[in-house]
């Protein structure tokens, strides 16, 4: 028999002296180091232990690190993926082509009357946000969990205020605030809400619910709530006699009925060129910079104002004109345009012009979403201003939205987003938006073909 190249008599004698001296050591005697016994720490503990600052160094480390392993994010990588929760869900697959319109599921399904399981140590509650504690524990769970920017430099930050604004329209359900607590200690780490609302789909009005504020605690990301919040709401929600949902999301799913695309407009271009959110071209300075995005002292528009609550009919009036042609719009009562659209501060925003014989001829609104800023020497946050709806009859579209650019600017917001939804390509380019990520729209239990931006005139918020 051929031995081993690498193996000889003289090598392997070696090995088994070197065994046998191995085996001959005395164990080392038990000095009392009990503290080795009892496995690794909590890396929780840990984490928590740190300072704020190390917290988001790491977090801000795992969070780059995780990139590319969730959702895709455009329809290449769509069609790659798995969706195993999705699949069993009544959505349009990936791919398939849809020229139909109407429900999936056409019957009426069978309601689950108890509430789904969740993973030992979790339990189910519906938040009360009539009460300042839960409403504050919204407000935490939202602020340091829900929406950041791919390299965790921003999240969302939402105010008691502007919750209860987007979760308590008219005719709001309180069991759709649906809440996932920690059975020991009670604290608050899921949630997903749903709101009603009247939705046309080309020549079809429904009743449904709009889905929004999916949100897991970030340590809780593994447990797999996410799809048990998602069954839980829709059970909720078929309680009510409702079988269709309308969500968005910047992830893509089975199957956007519609893909748009945000666009900002610096209003302080130096603030988001020292946040990296927009860059120096080259051979760009920074002085040439700011003079190129500056903005006139002074509105246009005679008779531009804001709106008050004696608006509510005449405004209700614009958006009901204006939204008709659109394949994808919701259809308002009274009661919805005052909420929806009544200024608040820090909120909402809506502008009219009057002209001189008392009558509305145009709108525009946007709502407030700032912005914390994460992992920055200087600054702390972004004031955002999101367009809504505009409506124009009498005054030329691009010279209303400069308006309501100068209005914002002065009042100290940093950056205007709109979609490239109704007709607000019209405005972007000229009045220097730059384009930025995409949101897709979905339909629960509902399919119809495509919808193109320019006839979405749908804001989800």
């Amino acid at each position: 028999m051929q031995m081993d190249k690498n193996k000889s008599p003289e090598k392997n004698s070696h090995q088994e002296d070197d065994v046998a001296l191995k085996n001959n050591k005395k164990p080392k005697k038990d000095k009392g180091q009990t503290w080795a016994k009892e496995g690794p720490p909590d890396p929780f503990k840990v984490l928590d232990a740190l300072p704020e600052e190390k917290q988001q160094e790491i977090q801000r480390a795992l969070h780059l690190f995780s990139l590319g392993q969730g959702p895709p994010k455009n329809l290449k990588e769509a069609h790659k993926h798995n969706f195993s929760f999705w699949n069993s869900q009544p959505v349009p697959k990936i791919g398939e082509e849809v020229l139909s319109h109407g429900p999936i599921q056409s019957e009426k399904p069978k309601i689950r009357q108890e509430c789904y399981s969740l993973p030992e140590g979790f339990c189910w509650d519906t938040l009360d946000l009539e009460t300042a504690e839960q409403l504050g524990e919204l407000c935490t769970l939202l602020n340091e969990n829900y929406t950041a920017e791919d390299d965790n430099t921003l999240r969302l930050f939402y105010s008691p205020e502007f919750l209860l604004w987007a979760l308590c329209p008219p005719g709001w359900q309180p069991e759709w605030h649906c809440g996932v607590r920690v059975k020991s200690n009670k604290k608050l780490v899921g949630f997903i809400s749903a709101v009603p609302a009247t939705v046309k789909i080309y020549d079809i009005e429904k009743k449904m619910v709009e889905v929004n504020f999916l949100c897991v605690h970030k340590k809780l990301r593994s447990k797999r709530m996410a799809p048990v919040l998602i069954r839980e709401i829709t059970r909720r929600v078929q309680q009510q006699g409702l079988y269709q949902a309308i969500y968005s999301a910047s992830v893509v799913l089975p199957t956007p009925v519609t893909s748009c695309r945000h666009w900002y407009r610096s209003l302080n271009p130096r603030k988001l060129i020292e946040l990296n959110i927009s860059s120096l071209p080259r051979h760009m300075t920074l002085q040439r910079a700011l003079k190129l995005n500056r903005l006139p002292e002074m509105t246009k528009t005679a008779g531009l104002r804001l709106m008050t609550l004696a608006d509510v009919p005449k405004v209700q009036d614009l958006l009901r004109h204006y939204l008709k042609d659109f394949h994808l719009l919701p259809i308002l009562n009274m009661e919805e345009t005052q909420h929806w659209f009544l200024p608040r501060d820090g909120i909402i925003d809506t502008y009219v012009v009057e002209d001189l014989g008392g009558a509305l001829t145009d709108m525009v609104s946007f709502y407030t979403l700032s912005s914390t800023v994460l992992n920055h020497l200087i600054h702390r946050s972004l004031k955002a201003a999101h367009a809504l709806y505009t409506v124009t009859t009498a005054t030329p579209l691009q010279q209303l939205m400069d308006d309501v650019l100068i209005l914002a600017k002065a009042r100290g917001y940093d950056v205007f987003t709109a979609l490239d939804v109704m007709r607000n390509k019209a405005f972007l380019e000229p009045l220097k938006f730059t384009q930025d990520k995409t949101t897709h729209y979905y339909l629960y239990n509902w399919t119809c073909p495509n919808i193109t931006p320019e006839k979405v005139g749908m804001v989800l918020k």
